[in-house]
């Protein structure tokens, strides 16, 4: 990282925090799955996403010499919280979203005609 002027700890203080969230909420979609988990996916992959675009636009700018355009900097400056929302609300919309017909969950029709089934008095003899 320092070929393009950053410091290593500097990554890694950025980097970090939102590596940490996609590993431990990795973890999470695999233990409970919500009822959107590729979208909970997709929300934490943004997220890491947006921590990394700084550094990305660094990268960028040295490829491209563009490294003195102020109009563009301040763009990023303001594309990377807003990245870094979208991948929030991506994920409250994971977590809330109702669950699609017909997947087989727990709350799919079979199961509900099985319960019944179970519960339904024998008529015996």
């Amino acid at each position: 990282m320092e070929a393009i002027g950053v410091p290593w700890f500097i990554v890694v203080r950025h980097l970090g925090p939102p590596l940490f969230l996609f590993v431990a909420g990795g973890a999470l979609l695999l233990w409970r799955r919500p009822a959107r988990p590729g979208l909970a996916w997709v929300a934490l992959a943004v997220n890491l996403f947006a921590a990394a675009l700084p550094f990305l636009w660094i990268g960028v700018q040295i490829l491209t010499g563009q490294a003195e355009l102020t109009v563009v900097g301040l763009v990023m400056t303001l594309l990377q919280p807003g990245v870094a929302a979208v991948a929030w609300l991506l994920l409250l919309l994971a977590l809330v979203a109702q669950p699609r017909v017909g997947t087989g969950g727990p709350g799919a029709r079979g199961d509900q005609e099985t319960e019944e089934a179970e519960r339904a008095p024998q008529n015996v003899g």
